[in-house]
């Protein structure tokens, strides 16, 4: 299993991830509300803004305060700092 760090030491599966999105637009907006009134948002931001989005496989949707290109570049690297494999 493979897990990526979202910021301030939070950490999710990277095989559950299906999407990383900007929180910009309307769309994604609208989805982001949705989770919230749901309860299947989870807010990782410690307070800061949002700056991604990731959606996960069980419908979760998780905010992150660390841009969306570096959520993805951590997906990619593997120094075993920012992304910790079992």
């Amino acid at each position: 299993m493979q897990l990526i760090n979202i910021g301030f030491g939070n950490i999710v599966s990277a095989n559950r991830i299906i999407a990383i999105v900007s929180p910009e637009s309307a769309p994604i907006k609208r989805i982001v509300q949705e989770a919230k009134d749901d309860g299947t948002a989870i807010d990782a931001t410690y307070g800061r803004k949002t700056r991604a989005v990731l959606i996960m496989d069980s419908g979760h949707v998780i905010l992150s305060s660390i841009q969306p290109e570096t959520v993805a570049g951590r997906l990619d690297k593997d120094d075993g700092e920012e992304i910790l494999s079992e």
